[in-house]
Formats: C-alpha cells, structure tokens, sequence
C-alpha cells in the first residue's frame, strides 16, 4: 500500500501533497475566472458549455486531489493517494496553458506571446488525464501494484499510447478542437509528417478505450480471488464506476434522441452536466476504500441503489402511462389534462409502498441471499411464536432461529422461569 520513498519524511510528503493540491485549486480556479470573463466556448462541447459547465468540471478536477490529500494525511506512503494527486495534475496543470490561451486570443488578444503555440501544447494533454484516471488508477487499486506481473504489458502499452497519442495530436495540421478559438489552425502542424501522424493517431488513440477495458478486466479477476477488506474496497469502485457508467448510458442515449430537434432540449444538457459531476463518485468510493470509513457499508449502498433505483423507473413507467391512458379515456368527456395528472399522481402514491416492499424482496432474494433467508427464517419463528405455548418448544425455535441467521460461535439460552439452561 505503501510507496518507496525513504528519503522523505511523512512530514515532507504531506507536505508535497499540500502542494500538489494547492497548485490543482488554482489552476483551477484561475481558468474558471478568466474564461469567465469572456466566454469561448468550442463547438460540441458536453452539456453546451457556459459557467455552470465549467463549474461541474471544476468540481470533478478538484475532487481527485482533495480525496488524495485526504489519504496522503493519514498515510503518507499510499501509491493510490499519490495517484489521486496524479490525476488531479493530470486536468489541473492544462488549465493553466487554457488559461494563458484564452486571455491572449479571446479576452486581451495580443496582450501576451504565443498564446496559439500555448493552445497548440494544450491540445492533447486530454490523453494524460484519461490514462490517470480511465486506466492506472483502475488498474493500480487498491494496493498501487499491478495485479500480477502478467499485466504489465498493459501498463506498458496504456502509458505509451497516452504520451504517444499527445505528441500526435500536438503536431497534427489543421484546426485545434480544444483551442478557445473553434478551428484555430494549429501552429506546431507539421504539413510533411502528416501521413505519419494520422497512422500513429489511428493506432495510438482507440489503444485507450481498449486499455481502460484491460483495466476493468484486470480488477474484476483481482475481485475474484479478492476476499476481506481488499474485496470490500474493490466493491466500492466498482459501485462508483458502474454509477458514473450509467448515467452516461442514458446521456448518451438521451443526447442522440435530442440530436434529431433543431434544438436540444434543457433536460439534456442538464443530464449532461450531472453526467459530468457524477465522476466525483470516483475518488469519493477510493477515499472510503482507503480510508476505511464505512467500508463494510458498500452491500447495503448496492441494495439501496438497487431498489430506489429499480422504484423509480417502475413509478415514473406506471405514471407516464397512466397519464397517457387517462387523457385518452377522458378527452371525449373534457379536454382538461389535470385530472389524468392527479389521477396518474394518486396512482402512484397508492403503489408506491407495495412497489417498494416487492422490489426489496426481489432484489434481496436475488443479490442479498443471506438476507433474505434470515427474514423468511424470522417470519417463521414469529408465526409459530404466535401459537406455541410451550417454553421448552419456543426455546429450541429460538436457538434454531439464531443459529440459522446470526452464525453465533456460541450459543446459550436461559429461561428464568425455572433457571434451567438451554
């Protein structure tokens, strides 16, 4: 858990920490205020751009190192705390060159020099944060080492595609997608490596999404012979991921209907924007697996998800189509909607209990099994409870309640009606 570096004292190391999250937060926050100042948005960016954008992804930017300053505290050695750091460097430092771009070609154009080679540098340091974050950092938990030597050419291969890809796309010719200016013409395009670079390109970047699925597959083999607080923390990151996964699945899918309007809807781009916020998760489920605060909560977060989850899209289901069935039935009566709505909203506020107790059950028979066969054992006991009279009788259902849903090592029952031992 702990990384090689006895030429530093804990102190020092905390103290680095304290730097490297520092330097994150105002880099940070330097980009949110100058693009603030004049916005230059480029075309297509996730969730339409604007101050609140920025805000979200400066919450996720910040949230990283936070959490990693947070373990780095308390174990100053952690390798997964150090990567915390990393990634938080990864998106932080590429504000800074945003940040010198975006004063020198849109808020004060020609106030400082070379603000296009800044942009140009900046253009692909995108690939750094996603090999941190997409693809060491899953790679590396819980421990900061590789699962087992055999995985090594993965991290060989992920960190050259990363440096790689960045190279490629810093001297491609042709307009910068990232530039504060949209279709900026990139000053470090070199015209006669062109035929090179879209070959490299072309194997460098889909190496990344690939790699982020080596990564995955790596930790769900380290889950398997996992057991103990080491699979417990592997729970946690995988509950974050599967979120944040998710809800870009429905992002994407709601993105792409919206596609097809002249303009996309608001609720789109706001599912873009909690789509963006929702990598927080991320370093929040590290900094509980590390950490160990309420670590052995994680079953009942997946049952809780599981079951709010599942009563939600059941309810909102029921009460779409409840209000589309009432329009239908009653528009030859009235043409007033409020009714098939109030109808629809009592529908649904009469289910909502009996939905929730029957999705319990099934998602306890079917994820939480112990559980489930522990309250089917004690709804036993409490019918026979209701109807035995005989104490002896009640004793041994008792005993054989607990053993069957506690486990207990030991297990004695006094009865001090007469003193004697069970």
């Amino acid at each position: 858990m702990t990384s090689a570096l006895p030429h530093l004292s804990d102190r020092a190391l905390r103290l680095w920490a304290l730097a490297v999250c520092c330097l994150v937060v105002a880099s940070a926050v330097t980009n949110l205020v100058v693009t603030s100042i004049e916005p230059g948005v480029p075309a297509g960016t996730w969730g339409g751009g604007g101050l609140l954008g920025e805000v979200g992804f400066l919450v996720v930017i910040l949230a990283f190192p936070m959490i990693g300053l947070l373990v780095l505290y308390q174990q100053p050695r952690n390798r997964v705390g150090w990567l915390l750091e990393a990634v938080g460097l990864a998106w932080g430092l590429p504000q800074l060159l945003d940040s010198y771009a975006h004063w020198g070609l849109v808020v004060r154009p020609g106030s400082v020099p070379a603000p296009n080679v800044v942009a140009a540098l900046n253009e692909g340091t995108w690939t750094f944060g996603i090999g941190t974050m997409g693809i060491f950092l899953i790679l590396l938990f819980p421990d900061g080492r590789l699962p087992s030597p055999r995985w090594r050419p993965v991290a060989w291969v992920a960190g050259v595609a990363v440096v790689v890809g960045a190279i490629g796309i810093t001297v491609t010719p042709g307009g910068m997608e990232e530039s504060p200016i949209p279709a900026l013409d990139n000053p470090l395009g070199l015209e006669s490596l062109e035929p090179v670079t879209l070959v490299v390109l072309g194997i460098a970047l889909p190496l990344l999404p690939l790699s982020i699925v080596a990564s995955a597959v790596a930790l769900v083999r380290r889950f398997r012979r996992s057991h103990g607080v080491e699979r417990e923390q592997i729970k946690w990151l995988a509950t974050g991921g599967a979120l944040v996964a998710f809800l870009y699945l429905i992002t994407m899918a709601a993105s792409l209907a919206g596609s097809f309007e002249a303009e996309q809807p608001p609720w789109v781009s706001a599912l873009q924007e909690v789509s963006i916020l929702s990598f927080v998760l991320l370093p929040t489920a590290i900094g509980i697996a590390i950490l160990r605060h309420g670590l052995f909560d994680i079953d009942v977060v997946i049952n809780r998800t599981l079951v709010y989850g599942a009563l939600t899209a059941t309810l909102a289901a029921i009460y779409l189509g409840s209000v589309l069935l009432l329009q239908a039935a009653i528009s030859p009566l009235t043409d007033q909607s409020s009714l098939a709505v109030a109808g629809s909203t009592l529908a649904v506020a009469t289910l909502f209990r009996p939905a929730r107790a029957r999705i319990q059950a099934g998602v306890d028979r079917r994820f939480s099994r112990s559980r489930y066969d522990a309250a089917l054992i004690l709804d036993a006991f409490a019918d026979r409870l209701r109807h035995q009279v005989d104490l002896d009788a009640v004793g041994a259902d008792l005993s054989t309640a607990v053993r069957e849903t506690v486990h207990p090592a030991h297990l004695s029952l006094w009865l001090p009606t007469d003193g004697r031992r069970q």
